[in-house]
């Protein structure tokens, strides 16, 4: 019987999925392959050489598992696990000696390599370390050849966009780049679904609702990937009610939530209704205040995913306000957020129009300041001939180059050579290919996540390894499925999916954005990229707890089981429309990050964030000695502007003196 299903959801059809020969082999087989030379061997001043070197090596053009992929967290485990010196041996010193050494390719990463040479020089000698196979971080780009299309997906960072204004640093960054982000509307065809009859939708899962079906959504939320967010029109939730697979009590719940205001909280101040609803979930709100039907509860569970990482059992209620949810028109609270507010849910006008999607997502951000740090490694000149031009990856780690990125090489400890306080230099070791290798430097940033600092830098306080600890990453996938065509979809008029009790909550096709060259699906028999989004949450546990679970889950789950859910959830979802996933999945990428978004601070569950005092995230960047920290980690915000805040704030630690 499970046989018959593969087959019939083309488990067995070949297509762009599992490209272990020329794609995760080449870092998940790297202790084979004959590149694990030593720097001895190689002269002083010169790294191992690596797969970079080989003309095939182009990352963002595999499929299958990426993101954190095979390979690329196996030492960082080990180091974690206590086992990793057992077998690493004695370090090898290359010889090498730099102002700077940055451990993490991310977006911040990059970006303080480009504050340092701002503030110290162009000549300032400057290497960058990180564990995966591409630069960028989540910022990670996914593309595709299908037939004769070219298409692109973005594997993690979505847009330049923030709840909050961009900082005039972050702005400064944007506009060094040569990004005009008020341009935006000239890339972005917002007519292409609206005018073939596609919006927004629900689908209703026979496991959670009894039924599988495809309804109009009543309420498109905002700071997703559709640009249709838009309020409730009572002709869309009539429709929604009268469609939807949900008990009649629901319905009539639902209508009144909409409909009928009350005030829950009558003889309390807005202030004081405020912090009720902090203390609070949206889903104790829903059942314990508002008295809703139980299908009530499971329709809004996943809204929140794209943005948290959790659902409704794990998000305020004062937050569900922010976001325009229903259940509090009647109690009438004033406009300015309530004390513990999160900051995505705080609406902002100037930031909400400072928006742009690129159509690798922000690896363009990511590729151009790679440009910029080292221009032979991209061609071109502008922020729109980036967009098809092929990175040359031999020349991130040319010796000739001032700024070097050793890409395949996972930071294993970190310390100063003496006494932090009077030290004249740091050591950084790190293993790449089988062997561990050592190089100085005048100083260190740590751009990577912060729940791996504590084991690599063990010198640090124990107060800020514990602050850094507490920094439980949020796991996602986000994962791009090349359909040959999209007929399907503008038969059922849909263009984006929310699916509360499936897999992947949330389904869009890609925004219509064409630039530098680069031309989005505009026929419906072109192939299409589908985004579809995870969040491997465990309702009812505290936000860390879920995280950590959900981290398990994701390292866990095999590709191939990822990939049959994708298929049996595309093929429910669209099959009405003549969707048949052996026959119209050209291609699957996922994107698997068990260590995703920043932690943000929950009033649920993080009492300081409520009654006020140092944060975790304070106490986690403090400098020590010649070693700063960054990443959007250290502000506790899951967004590229604060990767970026951190870099130039770490950057004016070491350089201040």
């Amino acid at each position: 019987m499970h046989d018959s299903r593969d087959r019939e959801l083309g488990m067995q059809r070949k297509i762009t999925r599992r490209d272990f020969l020329n794609g995760v082999a080449v870092t998940a087989g790297a202790a084979m392959m004959p590149w694990d030379l030593s720097a001895a061997g190689l002269g002083a001043g010169q790294a191992a050489v690596g797969p970079e070197t080989s003309p095939d090596y182009y990352p963002p053009a595999l499929t299958g598992m990426r993101g954190s992929h095979p390979g690329s967290f196996d030492a960082a485990h080990a180091l974690r696990d206590g086992t990793f010196w057992d077998s690493a041996g004695k370090p090898e010193d290359t010889g090498e000696t730099y102002d700077l050494i940055i451990v993490g390719g991310g977006i911040s990463g990059l970006v303080a390599a480009h504050f340092y040479r701002k503030a110290t020089g162009a000549k300032a000698r400057i290497l960058i370390l990180d564990n995966h196979d591409d630069f960028g971080g989540h910022a990670k780009r996914n593309e595709f050849h299908i037939g004769n299309a070219f298409r692109l997906g973005f594997g993690g960072t979505f847009s330049i966009e923030s709840p909050a204004p961009y900082s005039a640093v972050a702005k400064g960054v944007v506009e060094e780049l040569g990004i005009d982000v008020s341009s935006y509307s000239k890339y972005l065809n917002k007519k292409l679904y609206p005018a073939a009859g596609m919006r927004p939708r629900v689908f209703f899962d026979q496991e959670t609702f009894g039924v599988d079906k495809l309804v109009i959504n009543p309420h498109p939320r905002a700071g997703g990937e559709s640009e249709d967010a838009s309020g409730p029109s009572p002709e869309m939730l009539k429709q929604f009610l009268a469609d939807a697979p949900i008990a009649d009590q629901a319905k009539r719940d639902l209508q009144r939530l909409y409909q009928e205001p009350k005030d829950y909280f009558p003889g309390l101040t807005s202030d004081q209704k405020k912090a009720k609803l902090a203390r609070m979930s949206y889903a104790s709100f829903l059942k314990d205040i508002a008295g809703v039907h139980e299908d009530i509860i499971k329709f809004y569970q996943a809204l929140p995913h794209g943005l948290f990482g959790v659902g409704i059992d794990a998000v305020a209620a004062q937050d569900a306000w922010g976001f325009d949810l229903p259940g509090f028109d009647g109690l009438n609270l004033d406009p300015s957020p309530g004390k513990g507010m999160n900051r995505d849910a705080i609406p902002n006008e100037e930031a909400e129009k400072y928006f742009f999607h690129f159509p690798d997502g922000n690896a363009t951000i990511a590729r151009l300041m790679v440009r910029k740090l080292i221009p032979d490694a991209i061609p071109g000149n502008t922020p729109s001939d980036v967009i098809l031009a092929k990175a040359n990856y031999a020349k991130l780690d040319d010796s000739s180059s001032p700024v070097r990125i050793r890409l395949n090489s996972t930071a294993v400890r970190v310390k100063h050579l003496g006494v932090a306080a009077s030290a004249k230099e740091v050591e950084v070791t790190y293993a790449r290919g089988g062997k561990v290798h050592t190089a100085k430097a005048k100083n260190s940033i740590l751009a990577c996540w912060h729940v791996v600092i504590p084991y690599i830098c063990e010198e640090l306080p124990d107060k800020q390894k514990e602050a850094l600890a507490s920094a439980q990453k949020v796991p996602l996938l986000y994962t791009n499925v090349v359909l040959q065509n999209w007929t399907s979809c503008q038969k059922l008029g849909v263009n984006s999916v929310y699916a509360p009790g499936m897999y992947h909550t949330g389904v869009n096709l890609d925004l219509p954005v064409s630039m530098g060259g680069y031309e989005c699906a505009r026929k419906l028999d072109e192939p299409i990229v589908v985004h579809m989004m995870k969040a491997a949450c465990h309702p009812g546990l505290p936000a860390r707890q879920q995280h950590m679970y959900g981290r398990m889950e994701l390292y866990t789950t095999t590709f191939e089981t990822m990939e049959r859910k994708i298929r049996d959830q595309l093929a429910r979802t669209l099959g009405p429309g003549g969707f048949d996933p052996a026959r119209d999945i050209a291609a699957i990428t996922v994107n698997r990050w068990p260590h995703g978004y920043a932690y943000e601070y929950n009033s649920l569950f993080d009492p300081f964030w409520l009654d006020g005092g140092e944060t975790p995230c304070e106490i986690a960047r403090k400098p020590h000695g010649r070693i700063a920290i960054a990443n959007s980690d250290a502000g506790a915000y899951a967004y590229t502007d604060e990767a970026i805040n951190q870099a130039w704030r770490a950057v004016g630690e070491i350089t201040k003196g």
